[in-house]
């Protein structure tokens, strides 16, 4: 299962009340990445759709589908802020094998 940091959750809970959405969570989803393995994604939801699973922090509901939260098993949600630049980030889980030669997308 997933982690939320704590700083993650109280990130997220400011951001839903600054958009007047308390009482909604954060939507974690993933896509195919190609040869880089798949990208992460987050965004807001209300509610959780049929199936998913719900990870709960400090006040915060995180919403994910089963095979994003299967692929995100050992990693941990969290907030950075460094300089100018701020952000949810996911760390951590098994290493991402390396791509081959011609991965543009790779970086």
């Amino acid at each position: 299962m997933v982690k939320i940091s704590d700083i993650a959750a109280e990130k997220a809970k400011e951001i839903l009340t600054a958009e007047g959405k308390d009482s909604w969570g954060l939507r974690i989803y993933t896509t195919e990445g190609g040869c880089c393995g798949p990208s992460y994604g987050m965004d807001i939801d209300e509610r959780p759709a049929e199936g998913d699973e719900v990870v709960e922090k400090n006040g915060l509901r995180v919403f994910m589908d089963q095979s994003t939260s299967q692929k995100l098993i050992g990693m941990e949600v969290d907030f950075i802020t460094d300089g100018e630049r701020q952000g949810f980030v996911i760390t951590g889980g098994q290493p991402s094998s390396s791509c081959g030669s011609g991965c543009s997308s790779c970086g």
